[in-house]
């Protein structure tokens, strides 16, 4: 697999044609951009999958799979455990045998302390929320609010308008899934609820629904934000072991409320129960073909 590092700040005219190649490529490709300056968060690192055979040129346009904790994605150097979830292996494999469509992968890396305000989803869970979680946001992780709506403002309004303009990718909501584990399966959540007309389909792996004081606050927002059935999907798992172990209550809540929202389980919801399985990249790895073929066929 080619790797390139491309120092990048902000300044799409002259980077807008950096990163791309010129012809198909025989060998799958992971391009860094190193400190991605964002007008909303922090700057991160961001990590390009192109898959094999990928051909700037085709007249089928690429699908994108946007994903969070991206220093976990495709790198088991940069990995928090050193293992990596393995999905540029999936997803090349994947697509030699037809199982899913043509896709690029965008894996945002998280940032530090910074990654539960990030990825808590924010109104109105957070308004609701009470002093003292609000006192405990800032002394555990030194903000006075949660991040979240700028987190996917970056993804949305920065993010993805560059892989637009220099990837041969679909604009089609369609064409264009997010995907994360824990944390990340909730801001996956929320950015399909906040933003239905730019994903269509979102990834939740191992959702962490228990956080104190406010994740049923925000559970409580879902029956009226979640996004048409019509024209959305959301796969949701959990394992059995360590954290997962604690999940699956909370996880049949949500189910009944996706049956009350009219989303159909097999067809475009699915919620998957893991026995065994327990709260690591190890796991996640293991299983990631799956919420793959949800996604992407």
């Amino acid at each position: 697999m080619k790797y390139f590092v491309i120092l990048f700040s902000l300044s799409f005219v002259l980077f807008s044609c950096q990163g791309q190649p010129s012809s198909s490529s025989s060998e799958s490709t992971i391009i860094l951009l190193e400190n991605f300056e964002s007008n909303f968060v922090d700057p991160r690192n961001v990590e390009i999958f192109l898959p094999k055979g990928y051909d700037p040129t085709a007249k089928k346009q690429y699908k994108v799979l946007y994903m969070h904790d991206g220093q976990n994605v495709f790198n088991p150097e940069t990995s928090y455990t050193k293992i990596d979830w393995g999905v540029d292996e999936a997803i090349d494999s994947l697509m030699a045998l037809k199982k899913i469509e043509p896709t690029i992968v965008v894996a945002s890396w998280n940032n530090g302390q910074k990654r539960f305000p990030e990825y808590m989803p924010k109104a109105p869970a957070f308004i609701t929320a009470s002093d003292e979680a609000k006192t405990s946001l800032k002394q555990n992780f030194g903000v006075d609010s949660l991040l979240s709506d700028d987190y996917l403002k970056f993804l949305v309004k920065e993010l993805k308008p560059y892989i637009e303009r220099n990837y041969n990718v679909s604009k089609k909501v369609e064409d264009n899934s997010i995907m994360g584990s824990s944390m990340g399966g909730l801001i996956s959540l929320y950015a399909i609820c906040e933003y239905p007309n730019e994903f269509g389909a979102a990834g939740c792996v191992s959702t962490h629904w228990p956080v104190p004081m406010i994740g049923g606050a925000y559970m409580n927002t879902l029956p009226e934000s979640l996004p048409s059935p019509n024209n959305h999907r959301i796969y949701f798992d959990y394992g059995t072991k360590t954290l997962d172990s604690l999940y699956e209550p909370h996880q049949k809540k949500v189910d009944l409320l996706m049956r009350d929202a009219g989303y159909i389980e097999g067809e475009n919801w699915v919620t998957k129960k893991f026995e065994g399985a327990d709260h690591s990249e190890k796991s996640w790895r293991a299983r990631v073909h799956i919420p793959l073929l949800f996604l992407l066929n």
